[in-house]
């Protein structure tokens, strides 16, 4: 799952790192998160292999697609060829095996054009969704349970607050996550998108983040402690 929350200085990017192949039952960690030129980030979810084409083009050719009048269109006209190809090559009933994964992908970017913030999303079918006015949006097999997660948090505010509490709110839910959902399992990825370019975390770095989380749910408990009082 990938994750991108808004703030009123910057936005934070996130994901988990498993992968699920539903054909063969099984899971593995891989890389979700990718530099979208030196302000931007992207990150996928869904075939593994339509997510690769796509990866050797964007790493290639990102810095022209954020010069692009349109992010969006620029986006949209590197990734629908990789979908088209591949759907066009899915075997959909395979002798002797009854489940399969599918060439379904989603692609969700995020980052600055000088000082202006885009999140964009390209679904499956190739339409393009904006998510800048929410400052919230998920994609992958958690994005569900992502968005309730984002509907509880609505009363903080986040898109008023700085960039540091955006990240630790996109860990906290990925953590929840991972708990609560088969799909989803760490380690964990975030990058920080500011208008000064994209640092993506490193694993000490979320480590520290984590240690935030656990912070934060103190408060919180002690809080509820004092709610009667």
């Amino acid at each position: 799952m990938v994750l991108a929350i808004k703030c009123a200085n910057g936005i934070a990017l996130a994901s988990d790192s498993q992968i699920t192949d539903p054909g063969r039952g099984l899971s593995y960690p891989a890389q979700k998160l990718h530099p979208l030129g030196s302000h931007a980030a992207w990150g996928g979810s869904g075939s593994r292999a339509v997510l690769y084409d796509i990866e050797q083009i964007l790493r290639d050719e990102g810095d022209a697609i954020m010069e692009a009048r349109n992010i969006g269109h620029a986006l949209q006209a590197k990734a629908l060829p990789v979908f088209r190809h591949h759907y066009a090559e899915f075997i959909e009933q395979v002798p002797g095996e009854e489940k399969a994964g599918t060439p379904a992908t989603y692609l969700l970017a995020a980052g600055y054009v000088g000082e202006t913030p885009f999140i964009i999303d390209v679904d499956p079918n190739g339409l393009l969704g904006h998510h800048e006015e929410t400052g919230f949006q998920a994609i992958g097999s958690g994005a569900p349970m992502a968005q309730q997660a984002h509907a509880l948090l609505a009363h903080i505010r986040m898109t008023d607050r700085d960039l540091d509490h955006g990240v630790v709110a996109a860990l906290r839910v990925l953590d929840a996550l991972d708990a609560s959902s088969p799909s989803v399992g760490g380690p964990m990825d975030i990058c920080r998108l500011t208008p000064d370019g994209a640092d993506h975390l490193s694993p000490d770095e979320v480590d520290a983040v984590r240690a935030d989380v656990s912070r934060w749910v103190q408060l919180e408990q002690d809080a509820l402690d004092r709610l009667f009082d």
